[in-house]
């Protein structure tokens, strides 16, 4: 179940930020062994001077059509798998809604479960249930 925060510059419309999300859950599903319906993420805009980025370190020239995405995750996955996922949101994402592959930028964190609760103030990784 990985938790994914969005950043970009404000302004775009709700249309945007759903094809946005709808790419990110199609290349979560279908490369990084996610299920259908998984689906938590925050979308951050914000406003000039709020979100501070080089426009052109490690691939840029970036654009103000930036966007970050900093996802942790509750397992780890291999190294090919990443790089299968890096590849799938970045196609995803040129194709609908358009970004320029140099605007896109991932950050991956891993945790374990112990540092998850999904609901009822109980540890994921107790196996005591709803509640407990």
């Amino acid at each position: 179940m990985p938790f994914t925060r969005i950043s970009m510059l404000a302004g775009k419309p709700a249309g945007y930020l759903s094809t946005v999300c709808e790419s990110l859950d199609r290349a979560l599903v279908d490369c990084f062994e996610v299920p259908e319906g998984d689906r938590f993420v925050a979308i951050h805009q914000h406003q000039p001077g709020e979100l501070i980025f080089d426009r052109s370190y490690l691939g840029g020239p970036r654009s103000d059509d930036y966007v970050f995405f900093h996802i942790t995750t509750g397992k780890a996955r291999s190294a090919e798998t990443k790089a299968r996922f890096y590849r799938r949101l970045v196609d995803n994402l040129v194709a609908s809604p358009g970004l320029r592959p140099e605007d896109v930028m991932v950050a991956i964190v891993n945790s374990t479960l112990e540092d998850w609760s999904f609901a009822f103030g109980a540890s994921a990784a107790a196996p005591t249930g709803k509640g407990a």
